[in-house]
């Protein structure tokens, strides 16, 4: 039990430290919340967020279109086949002339690189430049392929073709009725050809061909997904395409024909498990994946729906809490809020009037960075539940509302706060050195914490280590994969299969942790280092008071 005079004593000492810090810092938030400058800083940082989320809401309106990540639905030589379809029947993607049913062409005779001549006869006609002369001509789909389209054709500008005029590859002009001026194209007719100086041509004709049909694009997109039984130790991966196990594909590729999946060392067990067209996914003795090594063309074109639109998800939150957050509001709320916090009360004349109340200097300053980091920590964590619930209600999956988006930004805004004080302290330190100087210092070390926050999100260890923006965002780093652990999963799916990422631009695995690979470990030392950081500039911004004259 205490007596009356411990009490007393109780309440001498602790209600008025109570009182005084009450006053000084809802005098310093009113002061705050006066300011012209104050609500412009925040509508700033509203108007960024919202627009933000506009373009958040946008994009879950618009939809995720599919992509072709292998590239095989693309028709690159524009004969209407997609590639994937042309790799089965061992035509070449690239030549609008050969195509699947194309039949082979046999050549009969050719003029040499950089020979002139003539030639003439009915004949299929390959990559030829120079003039052709011709009784008929058939621009028409020859077994499927179209080639030039003789009636559209300009007429061919006066001159000479690469002296006073050029074509591009595979196009023609009209010279006269009966006469065409082509370069590089290939097409059926029958006439004399003049092959241009420096330039080839071939003739021949084409045997073998047959009819099939083009299948659409669509068929060749999303058609080798993610095979994962959630098991190391069981087969994973799965040649859905079948471009891994070709079978049935051709032996012998065509002629000249040189592309990946000809490639002579191609090798369908190319992880060296003894499994044909697997994907080897290897584990940690926690059983976390830390490695895949697929064998080649598996899983190499997996569904958006099931893993890019968590992926950009997941690198809209990271991204603009790192960027939004803690690159921009963390860096100028306090540049703004926090550089006359003590500075400013010495140029009014009221410094005097409130330090003739008992109170200590050092407290001073301490109550003076609480009642900044009410005003700009409160409004940090407003918009950050804001976000929180856009993204949580609107975000892809199965349930209603991601609860983990919530505590994800929770988390942001706690790490933004963190660098509130860092910098407040910072600033207001550098406010109180020099009146005069003090914003021009603080807007180079402002420049400085960005750029090595530009560099921490490019990877590097070791020159940020000596910033603020630095240890926040390895803080929001571990919390990520503490909310979501298999981010660092989804990271490693990424780079294996190369896949479009947002979260390897944005995200990467902590990198403090003092070698053992946890998050939390990473976590606590980017709290410590902040808070020493805030304390160790608070109380040289005390030292500093104390010894300052009053006027």
């Amino acid at each position: 039990m205490m007596d009356r005079q411990g009490r007393g004593l109780a309440e001498t000492v602790w209600t008025r430290l109570d009182r005084k810090a009450g006053a000084i810092t809802e005098l310093t938030i009113r002061q705050l919340r006066h300011r012209l400058s104050t609500w412009v800083v925040l509508a700033v940082g509203f108007l960024l967020l919202i627009a933000l989320l506009a373009l958040f809401i946008g994009g879950i309106r618009d939809g995720w279109e599919p992509i072709d990540n292998d590239g095989d639905a693309h028709d690159w030589d524009g004969d209407g086949y997609p590639a994937g379809q042309e790799f089965k029947y061992g035509s070449d993607p690239f030549d609008r002339f050969s195509f699947p049913g194309s039949g082979e062409f046999v050549e009969e005779g050719s003029f040499e690189w950089g020979s002139v001549g003539l030639y003439s006869g009915n004949h299929t006609w390959r990559s030829a430049t120079g003039i052709f002369t011709y009784t008929w001509l058939d621009d028409s789909q020859i077994g499927g392929g179209g080639v030039l389209e003789v009636d559209s054709l300009e007429p061919c500008p006066d001159g000479e073709l690469f002296e006073n005029y050029w074509l591009d590859w595979g196009e023609g002009c009209r010279m006269g009725v009966d006469r065409i001026v082509v370069h590089d194209a290939s097409f059926v007719g029958n006439g004399t050809f003049r092959v241009e100086e420096g330039y080839m041509a071939q003739w021949g004709y084409v045997a073998d061909s047959f009819d099939v049909e083009p299948e659409p694009a669509s068929n060749y997109i999303d058609e080798d997904d993610i095979d994962w039984t959630g098991d190391p130790n069981k087969i994973n991966g799965f040649d859905d395409d079948g471009d891994c196990l070709r079978i049935g594909w051709p032996e012998d590729p065509p002629p000249d024909f040189v592309w990946w999946s000809w490639e002579p060392n191609h090798d369908s067990d190319r992880n060296g498990n003894g499994v044909d067209c697997d994907v080897e996914w290897i584990a940690d003795s926690n059983g976390n994946i830390v490695a895949i090594i697929p064998d080649d063309n598996v899983d190499e074109d997996p569904s958006e729906e099931n893993l890019a639109y968590e992926d950009a998800h997941r690198a809209f939150i990271i991204g603009t809490g790192k960027i939004a957050f803690v690159m921009i509001l963390g860096i100028f709320l306090p540049l703004f809020l926090a550089l006359g916090l003590v500075r400013d009360e010495t140029e009014n004349g009221t410094l005097h009037y409130l330090l003739s109340k008992p109170i200590h200097r050092g407290e001073f300053i301490t109550y003076r960075i609480l009642g900044y980091l009410v005003v700009a920590g409160g409004f940090v964590l407003i918009m950050s539940l804001l976000m929180g619930l856009v993204t949580a209600s609107l975000g892809p999956g199965d349930s209603i509302f991601r609860l983990k988006d919530v505590i994800v930004w929770l988390g942001i805004a706690f790490a933004t706060i963190l660098a509130l004080a860092a910098y407040g302290a910072i600033f207001n330190t550098l406010g109180l050195l020099s009146s005069r100087y003090g914003v021009y210092i603080a807007l180079v070390i402002g420049v400085y914490e960005f750029v090595m926050a530009v560099l921490t999100l490019g990877g590097a260890e070791l020159i940020p280590v000596l910033s603020v923006s630095h240890w926040t965002l390895q803080l929001i780093d571990s919390i990520v994969l503490i909310v979501w652990p298999n981010t660092i999963e989804m990271h490693i799916i990424a780079s294996a299969f190369d896949l479009p990422s947002g979260i390897t631009a944005f995200w990467s695995p902590p990198a403090h942790t003092l070698g053992t690979e946890s998050p939390f470990i990473s976590g606590l030392i980017s709290v410590i280092v902040l808070l020493l950081i805030t304390s160790l500039m608070i109380l040289f911004g005390q030292s500093q008071f104390k010894r300052r004259e009053i006027m």
